[in-house]
């Protein structure tokens, strides 16, 4: 699919307002609502926009701690890979899971209610996955920056 300049408009209004109006976007990108909408409808179709999602605020729904996690694994054949990617899409307090290069294999986001809590989730759960070698953590102090989404031109 092309990405023309009006496409381009359209998904930088609505990734920084996802509730807008169909009639609302269409004055603000200068057509009418019919056209508008199919364009919308066509970047849906073609999976440019995959969702409308709620910002959900962690720590006023108490989890104020964040960590990332870099992950290296003892074993590096496609099944031990594979298998961890699976085990970890199944744990809740794992809210990112990101296969990189460098000296790890992986880098987890994880959201926990305390430290109290991340050394459980790191005792009871991390560390019981088969085919861990190490564990690094870095607890989040703050966040300056989280925007999902990648830049628009």
């Amino acid at each position: 699919m092309k990405i023309d300049k009006i496409d381009n408009l359209i998904l930088s209004i609505i990734r920084n307002d996802g509730r807008i109006t169909n009639s609302e976007l269409a004055k603000r990108i200068g057509l009418s609502p019919a056209p508008t909408l199919e364009r919308v409808k066509k970047l849906e179709k073609y999976g440019v926009i995959k969702g409308y999602h709620a910002k959900i605020d962690a720590e006023k729904i108490g989890f104020g701690v964040e960590t990332f996690v870099e992950v290296i694994l003892s074993r590096h054949k496609k099944d031990n890979i594979l298998e961890f990617m699976e085990i970890v899409k199944g744990i809740a307090e794992i809210t990112g899971c990101y296969h990189i290069t460098g000296k790890a294999d992986f880098m987890l986001k994880v959201s926990v209610k305390s430290i109290k809590a991340y050394e459980d989730f790191l005792l009871h759960t991390l560390s019981t996955l088969p085919g861990l070698q190490h564990v690094e953590t870095m607890i989040v102090m703050r966040t300056v920056k989280d925007d999902p989404n990648p830049p628009i031109n």
